[in-house]
């Protein structure tokens, strides 16, 4: 047999032997050892910090000094991405007055663009105050970063181990870029999916008919034709 065919059959047997080596379990990847960032990213502490609101109570309902507050409630509310809203009445009270307030005052925050299932009213235990007020608030989330600063001798690295300060820089300009801190506790719920588009799409590739959108001549990035 010539060198040539030799050294192709040799590889097509070590080639073989490897698919056949290859077609076992699958490798399943083991745990990934941390790293001095890791421990660094661990010290990020995100806390829920109260933004609250205290309404008198008014028999005649809600005033217009209380509207504006709820406003500006609503306004940082919107800002901050926050949650659920609670507005908590005083229980064990006489008088109409905190009803009339809480009750105005989840129509009021509705009224503004607030998802009425994130509006909740509650009540608490006033222990029979007269002029227990309306605690109307949310919690806003803030991230508490790692103070950083406390730098070594970079020139002296004998041990050839990273400084005590490698990577507190960049955990905490991540979490101060966070616009909601809030996300670095959990994940956002996924939108539903658009099922009518969905459907749209199976039913013309079961047809055999093209599957994508009809092309746009605005988008298309082509030069118009200019009048000389």
């Amino acid at each position: 047999m010539p060198p040539v065919l030799t050294r192709l059959s040799i590889l097509a047997a070590v080639l073989a032997l490897g698919a056949c080596a290859s077609s076992g379990a699958a490798r399943v990847a083991g745990p990934t050892t941390p790293t001095v960032l890791d421990s660094w990213s661990s010290r990020v502490e995100v806390v829920a910090q109260p933004d609250q609101i205290r309404l008198a109570p008014h028999p005649t309902g809600l005033s217009g000094n209380q509207a504006r507050a709820l406003a500006e409630l609503h306004a940082r509310w919107s800002l901050a991405e926050g949650g659920m809203i609670t507005v908590a009445a005083p229980t064990g009270t006489q008088g109409a007055g905190a009803y009339r307030v809480s009750a105005d005052a989840r129509a009021f925050l509705i009224a503004q663009g607030t998802p009425a299932d994130r509006v909740r009213l509650v009540g608490y235990d006033a222990a029979g105050a007269a002029d227990a007020p309306i605690l109307v608030g949310f919690d806003q989330y803030v991230a508490l970063t790692p103070r950083c600063g406390e730098w070594t001798a970079l020139n002296r690295s004998a041990s050839n181990q990273p400084y005590s300060n490698f990577g507190c820089a960049v955990s905490a300009n991540m979490a101060a870029q966070a616009a909601n801190p809030e996300d670095l506790l959990r994940a956002r719920p996924m939108d539903p999916a658009d099922t009518g588009r969905r459907t749209t799409v199976i039913g013309k590739y079961r047809n055999g008919e093209v599957t994508s959108t009809a092309k746009d001549d605005q988008a298309s990035g082509a030069v118009s034709t200019a009048v000389q």
